[in-house]
């Protein structure tokens, strides 16, 4: 499986620690930037290519860094097909996987430590995508994506 992981410079230093400890447990990684936590760069670039490259297909799912988190998640939420989700535990991260199929988890350096940011990597990892009532509302996501898009045309 294959993991986009993007941040910008306040969310660097965690970025990398995500990207040694996915290539420790067997992940192929795609490091979409930034390359360094001094050069300030702008958030919605990085969300933005998280989300892209899980919806184009370099990725099976991908994960975003900034200060707070936010920022990714709305740049991220803002390409059709993405259902990113702000997490902050391991139960936040297993819940946005399985009722929501969040397909980007975005993680605030500056509001979570690096083990609780694992431990919610590990648990939204291991989730799997529930099934009967959130299939119901994963379409409505789908169709909300759908409407969004022919709004754009």
């Amino acid at each position: 499986m294959r993991i986009a992981l993007g941040s910008d410079h306040a969310g660097y230093d965690l970025k990398a620690l995500l990207a040694s400890t996915l290539q420790g447990w067997g992940y192929d990684v795609l490091d979409v930037g930034t390359t360094n936590a001094t050069d300030s760069v702008d958030y919605p670039d990085f969300g933005e290519a998280v989300g892209r490259a899980v919806v184009g297909g370099s990725a099976d799912l991908g994960v975003a860094v900034c200060g707070s988190g936010v920022g990714v998640s709305i740049a991220a939420n803002k390409v059709p097909g993405v259902r990113a989700a702000l997490v902050h535990d391991a139960t936040s991260a297993h819940l946005a996987r399985e009722h929501n199929h969040a397909n980007v988890l975005c993680l605030g350096a500056r509001l979570i430590g690096a083990p609780v940011a694992l431990d919610a990597l590990d648990a939204w990892l291991r989730a799997s995508p529930g099934e009967g009532r959130h299939l119901t509302r994963i379409a409505k996501l789908g169709v909300l994506d759908a409407q969004l898009s022919q709004s754009e045309r």
